[in-house]
């Protein structure tokens, strides 16, 4: 890992920070580490009821038209 890091590169943080994470937690550690970081949003209970009934098919053609 380069010893000298441009503190005001936020892209050079993030590389050096996701090399650290990945050499001391392996590849799955790192993961699971920056998950705990993901807030996540909207309201999941709300959503889940807005959501139409649909079939994989009309999934699979919705995606298609996209």
């Amino acid at each position: 890992m380069n010893a000298t890091i441009n503190v005001n590169n936020f892209i050079e943080i993030r590389k050096a920070g996701l090399q650290a994470l990945r050499e001391a937690l392996g590849p799955v550690g790192m993961v699971r580490f920056i998950q705990q970081y993901e807030n996540g949003y909207g309201d999941y209970t709300k959503e889940k009821y807005r959501q139409p009934n649909l079939t994989v098919e009309e999934i699979d053609g919705i995606l298609k038209n996209s």
